[in-house]
């Protein structure tokens, strides 16, 4: 389900052992990648194997054999899980690969499929990592996770999707594979303001690592198990979105550090920048939680306060001097 760069590179690794449905949001969409056997406006370049059946009608899905993967925007899998929920066949293994928070309930993905497809709560997992869809899909070799409370389930997910150059390691930790893959979007916002305004590797390095101690802060506090963020969902994932001229959300905080508006942004980017939408989902769960994200601030104020990025980064690195470890004393020791 969902025909971005990310979900039509998962079909292509698919359709390498076997059919795959892939589902677009329109008929438009659809009848558009079925002519040309390419997606040519998100993954351009990469030819659909003939095993890939392109369409529009979510009813498709009951031909899933076993794995269904959630590959809208996040702003769009809670629409997305009403699509299938008619359609959804017991026992189907739903995999989420959205990265982001839900505006207003402050929902991770998994939890926005499990309140709309309750039947298959203890088959829902979602995958996170460095996961740079053009890479991926022109044969590169990368790895991620799957974070599922139940072993068994990833593991699955694990044999049927996995290969010798996408390598997958599981995680029972599904918070915080799930919250680093929404937070380090914002972060690479920042790293690519930085960038923009020539930092330096030091400069941007120090913006890079106390953004990560943000994430795992947040994590924590949600749950999460620290030493997820210090995983492919966490450092592996911001090295790779933080430095990447691949990642929608560094280019983002480039455009944004040229005087750009993100309104005007916003059209022109050749997908979905998840940062900019899971800012302030990402804010008001800190704020529920008593953390402090003056990354993310600023990242918001960049976004929706006009506020000029480089005062946004010259104001954290004017913030007063605290222990390198603050926030995190509960399993720092």
């Amino acid at each position: 389900m969902g025909t971005g760069g990310w979900g039509t590179t998962l079909a292509v690794l698919l359709a390498r052992s076997g059919p795959v449905v892939l589902v677009a949001r329109s008929e438009e969409d659809a009848a558009r990648i079925a002519a040309a056997r390419e997606n040519v406006r998100h993954l351009p370049g990469v030819p659909l194997p003939d095993a890939i059946h392109v369409t529009a009608d979510p009813a498709a899905i009951k031909a899933a054999d076993g794995l269904l993967i959630v590959a809208a925007p996040s702003r769009h899998v809670r629409e997305t899980a009403r699509r299938i929920a008619p359609h959804l066949v017991a026992g189907t293994t739903v995999l989420s690969v959205a990265k982001g928070i839900e505006a207003g309930t402050l929902l991770r993905m998994s939890e926005v499929l499990i309140a709309e497809l309750p039947g298959a709560a203890g088959r829902i997992a979602a995958l996170s990592g460095p996961n740079l869809a053009p890479e991926i899909a022109r044969g590169l070799p990368a790895s991620s996770v799957v974070g599922c409370p139940d072993t068994a389930v990833g593991s699955a997910v694990v044999a049927r999707l996995g290969s010798r150059t996408f390598r997958l390691y599981t995680n029972r930790d599904i918070v915080g594979v799930e919250l680093a893959g929404a937070l380090k979007n914002i972060l690479a916002i920042a790293a690519g303001a930085a960038d923009q305004l020539g930092f330096g590797d030091n400069g941007k390095a120090a913006i890079v690592t106390r953004g990560l101690a943000e994430m795992t802060r947040l994590g924590v506090a949600a749950g999460a198990n620290p030493l997820t963020f210090s995983g492919l969902a966490g450092v592996g994932d911001v090295m790779a979105t933080c430095a990447s001229s691949l990642s929608r959300n560094h280019r983002l905080g480039m455009e944004l550090a040229a005087g750009r508006r993100w309104s005007d942004i916003e059209q022109a980017l050749p997908g979905v920048a998840e940062g900019a939408y899971t800012v302030d989902a990402a804010l008001a769960l800190a704020a529920r939680l008593g953390v402090e994200l003056p990354i993310a601030q600023e990242v918001h104020r960049a976004l929706y306060e006009d506020k000029p990025v480089r005062q946004c980064l010259a104001d954290l690195l004017a913030r007063d001097p605290r222990a390198e470890l603050a926030g995190l004393e509960g399993w720092s020791g």
